[in-house]
């Protein structure tokens, strides 16, 4: 069934703040903020997410990083109002759409990129290029009520650049079902295909990202961001290439206090160290 998701009457949400941060206990929070218009990715949205991914990238006191929205959906995709209204360019709006699809491919290559892993909590829906979002973050976990659709191509848009991102996280037939049928799957379905790891009672979903997130942050920050490097690195290489890669990081990763510190704790039995992230 085709199911169309309206967004906000005009390009703006009002003056509320479209992206917020917070900070605690090595866990950083990213919240859209943007209700009015299903957080739809305008232009402000983009940067004021870029600038908190930068703002995070060297803050050794954050070790992961949750996405999540301030209000029951998680994000509509572009901002369609804002783009159209650029149909009245010279050139049609080409050169405008150009450089936003360039932005927004910065902000998903820069979740991927980040040395803190990036948790998607996902409530509502997830469409488009939020659903492009989701699957750019390492790990996902949707509240049991959460649909995720690529559904450009139900409107004449088919979706292109979340392409990248779901084809990466699915299977060739089940990224082409998605991007072809254009239909609203239930979290389950897509928990099912590899696109979230968990799906938990709605009243139960920051508990369990939270969780999640705690759980990383309290391994050593160095092992986690070689590691994460070093997966999305390999995926790209031929297997015996991989292989020596990962065999030189694995090597370097040896030389660090962290690792010489919690190995030699399991040697002897003993307490695992307060890691220094080095």
């Amino acid at each position: 069934m085709m199911e169309q998701i309206k967004q906000a009457e005009t390009p703006t949400t009002g003056n509320s703040t479209p992206v917020l941060l917070e900070c605690d206990a090595g866990v950083a929070v990213i919240t859209l903020n943007r209700s009015k218009s299903i957080n739809a990715l305008s232009e402000e949205m983009l940067a004021a997410m870029q600038d908190c991914f930068d703002s995070l990238a060297d803050d050794r006191t954050v070790k992961a990083i949750i996405l999540r929205s301030s209000s029951d959906h998680f994000c509509a995709g572009h901002n369609l109002k804002e783009m159209t209204l650029r149909r009245q360019d010279d050139d049609g709006g080409k050169g405008y759409f150009i450089e936003l699809f360039e932005t927004c491919s910065r902000l998903m290559k820069t979740i991927v990129n980040q040395p803190q892993p990036v948790i998607a909590e996902v409530r509502g829906i997830a469409t488009a290029a939020g659903c492009q979002l989701v699957a750019a973050c390492d790990l996902a976990v949707a509240s049991d009520t959460a649909r995720f659709a690529t559904s450009g191509v139900n409107i004449g848009l088919f979706c292109s650049t979340p392409m990248v991102a779901l084809s990466r996280n699915l299977s060739r037939k089940q990224s082409m079902e998605m991007l072809l049928m254009g239909e609203f799957l239930p979290a389950q379905r897509v928990r099912d295909m590899g696109l979230v790891n968990r799906v938990v009672a709605d009243d139960w979903l920051s508990a369990e990202a939270m969780e999640m997130a705690g759980i990383i942050a309290a391994k050593s920050s160095s092992a986690v961001k070689i590691g994460k490097k070093a997966f999305y690195r390999q995926l790209e290489m031929p297997l015996a290439e991989a292989y020596e890669y990962a065999g030189q990081v694995m090597a370097e990763n040896m030389l660090f206090r962290d690792a010489e510190a919690g190995i030699s704790a399991f040697i002897t039995k003993k307490q695992m160290p307060e890691w220094q992230g080095n």
